[in-house]
């Protein structure tokens, strides 16, 4: 089992890390797109369709959108707190208001479409929260060093190969739950606020929200498509899926950017 586990750890770090160096090189458009990619949950669920039955991967995918709705109650706990804590002591917090949300909403009815509604629901509110802040775009351009990615892609190598192989075996909720634990958050916030303040890290947290619904896009493929196809398309598809939502929420804002550049143009010849 060892074995295993080192060769899931090595596989997932090494996807995790190379896709960020991807995001970095590729510029801003394409890596943009890149960036919603599951980096996470895709190699935690690209191994479980090869070792799970049906019923276990539809069962870990709604434990997974659980997770993410528990996610984003985690980013608005470190918006909210991180002004006023340092960064560990906000983002520990913020765990705390994770665990408990995550069990909470695995007893929410509706099943998936409930669990998606419910996402939406705290993603209205987390912008209701951020119009109330004022936080706005971050203002410098961060790019993660290589602590940074080593960081992030052993903790995603630990939870994916913990997840996939130990949790498994007490079944698909503590799994599906694993893999959707905030990592990137984790690390994103922790390293932003030690080196650029409190602003930049909170208003790049506030962000990442709506990014996020391109993993609610993969957890729902893999739900809906859990047994009808082979394991590869069905990981497929999710991934195409998620790729289209990062491509949507990535293009979408680049027309309200540019429809503000035009609109304070205009008042500026007026």
């Amino acid at each position: 089992m060892l074995g295993v586990i080192a060769f899931k750890l090595i596989a997932t770090a090494s996807v995790v890390i190379g896709v960020s160096v991807a995001v970095s090189k590729l510029g801003p458009r394409l890596g943009g797109i890149i960036a919603g990619t599951p980096i996470i949950l895709g190699p935690g669920y690209f191994f479980m369709l090869q070792e799970r039955s049906v019923e276990f991967i539809q069962s870990a995918a709604l434990s997974t959108l659980h997770a993410l709705v528990a996610t984003l109650v985690f980013s608005i706990c470190f918006v909210i707190t991180a002004g006023r804590m340092r960064a560990l002591a906000s983002l520990g917090l913020a765990t705390l208001c994770w665990i408990p949300s995550t069990l909470i909403f695995s007893f929410t009815p509706g099943g998936i479409w409930g669990a998606v509604f419910l996402y939406c629901l705290v993603l209205l509110a987390a912008e209701v929260i951020r119009r109330v802040l004022k936080l706005g775009q971050p203002v410098v351009i961060v790019r993660s060093g290589w602590f940074d990615l080593l960081l992030r892609g052993l903790l995603a190598g630990v939870l994916v190969s913990v997840a996939t192989t130990v949790a498994a075996r007490s079944g698909p909720l503590l799994s599906g739950v694993l893999v959707g634990f905030p990592v990137g958050l984790f690390t994103i916030g922790w390293t932003l606020h030690e080196r650029y303040g409190s602003q930049v890290a909170r208003a790049t947290v506030i962000i990442a929200q709506k990014g996020m619904l391109s993993l609610v896009a993969f957890a729902v493929v893999v739900a809906l498509t859990g047994g009808k196809f082979p394991p590869m398309i069905i990981f497929m598809a999710a991934l195409v899926a998620s790729l289209a939502v990062s491509a949507a929420l990535f293009l979408s804002s680049q027309w309200l950017h540019r429809r503000s550049l035009d609109r304070a143009t205009e008042a500026e010849v007026r």
